[in-house]
């Protein structure tokens, strides 16, 4: 018996005992091919790279851990001013944490601090979108739109308010161009500010590409220029979630870039450190800062990992290996052939009725009926099946239900390692056409 609270207690998972690349091995000697970056798009830069190694290392032989109250250190420093170089234009500073769900948290702790700083503390409401996911921590959960993850947790949690997210497939009609659906979309955050009354916003918070509820659904052309706009008119703070779509994920060092808009706070994690170590932060816009410098002058939270010394150096490390070695036009170049061969062999299934997506971070939405786009029934659990299904066929995906309305809908997402080469995604797709057939055998579905 396992004394690991594992996330199924009545089993307990294999035990992975080596990575390297592309591939994992368990204790049982099967291997896996990994088309999710470990499992929730974090291994950008592969498994076992010796550079990141010895990064880890060399810092372990100067120091440790100390804490951030007390001392800087030199990989948060040259980290930070690594990311800021790449920054979009006004973002200025970088808050340290241990993970995505801890940065959902310090963004929404500055934000609810600029307010406090400004004499304007009645501006506490915060807007995130229906089918969004933010997190696990009671904040982040707060934020989450989509209902069945909260639920349970729902006495504990503060209330927000919740617009309609961008999801083309589903919400786009046939007589508007993107452009238009992106405009309309975006009214919906219009209408809630003005039923709420712009005096109570502190922020709004959207991913530009939606990862785990949505599987991979963009930001159509426009949507978020305009949503910068309305934040901007009604004065409040924007909040890009790129934990999961970040960090090079869409072939772009932040996903915000391709979509021409730039936020107040934009939250990373995942892809920063690779999965070489656990680190989350928040890259801070200069208003926000001047706020609490014209303020109080002092930084309201903290964390004890904050900055951690080693984590910064894994962090830097991965982030000058995607430089050195071209990663983000491999992204582009490596996710333009992942999706025409996705297309190619799911473009006209019966079953699929959406590829969709950015760079390496791109999903397939499963459906029952392809002309009505009718999903399954959610009692038959076939994202779960084509998870087992694909694990015994030695592929990594990630597939999650309640795509539509949180119950309804079935998805699958591939976030490979940016260094995925052609015949790994051969393999990938090759894989992925077995476990979904035997997926859709199991369910009565040929």
């Amino acid at each position: 018996m396992s004394h690991v609270l594992h996330r199924k207690l009545a089993t307990t998972p294999p035990s992975i005992v080596h990575a390297e690349g592309l591939w994992l091995k368990d204790a049982e000697g099967r291997s896996y091919l990994d088309a999710v970056s470990g499992g929730a798009a974090v291994s950008s830069i592969g498994h076992g790279d010796p550079r990141v190694t010895a990064a880890i290392d060399a810092q372990l032989e100067k120091v440790a851990f100390a804490h951030n109250s007390f001392f800087t250190n030199e990989p948060a420093e040259e980290l930070a001013d690594y990311l800021i170089a790449k920054a979009p234009q006004g973002l200025s500073r970088v808050l340290y944490c241990s993970g995505g769900s801890e940065a959902v948290e310090a963004a929404l702790k500055l934000a609810r601090q600029v307010w406090i700083e400004r004499g304007r503390p009645e501006k506490r409401t915060v807007i995130a979108r229906r089918q969004s996911y933010h997190g696990g921590t009671l904040g982040a959960l707060s934020i989450g739109g989509n209902k069945p993850r909260s639920l349970p947790y729902a006495p504990m949690l503060f209330p927000a308010r919740f617009v309609d997210p961008c999801y083309a497939f589903r919400n786009q009609n046939a007589d508007e161009s993107e452009e238009e659906y992106g405009q309309r979309a975006a009214a919906s955050l219009e209408r809630a500010i003005l039923r709420e009354g712009a005096d109570s916003i502190a922020a709004f918070v959207c991913e530009p590409v939606v990862g785990a509820t949505l599987g991979c659904a963009p930001a159509v052309s426009g949507y978020l220029k305009r949503i910068r706009e309305i934040c901007d008119r009604y004065d409040v703070l924007l909040i890009f979630d790129e934990v999961m779509c970040g960090a090079g994920r869409t072939g772009y060092a932040f996903a915000c870039e391709e979509d021409g808009a730039v936020p107040d706070l934009l939250t990373m994690a995942k892809g920063l450190g690779g999965g070489y170590q656990p680190i989350g932060a928040v890259v801070v816009h200069d208003k926000v800062v001047e706020a609490i410098a014209q303020g109080s002058g002092v930084l309201l939270q903290g964390f004890t990992y904050m900055a951690h010394p080693i984590a910064c150096a894994a962090a830097l490390a991965v982030q000058r290996i995607i430089d050195e070695d071209g990663l983000l036009a491999r992204v582009q170049e490596k996710g333009a052939r992942l999706r025409a061969r996705l297309e190619a062999s799911f473009g006209q299934h019966p079953h699929v009725g959406d590829i969709r997506g950015r760079g390496l971070f791109l999903g397939l939405e499963l459906v029952d009926d392809r002309a009505r786009a009718t999903p399954f029934d959610p009692r038959l659990a076939v994202h779960a099946r084509l998870k087992q299904i694909a694990l015994d066929e030695g592929l990594m995906v990630y597939p999650s239900g309640g795509t539509v309305d949180g119950t309804n809908g079935d998805h699958v997402l591939l976030a490979p390692a940016f260094t995925v080469g052609d015949a790994d995604i051969d393999e990938i797709v090759r894989r992925l056409e077995i476990s979904l057939a035997r997926t859709l055998k199991e369910i009565g579905r040929t």
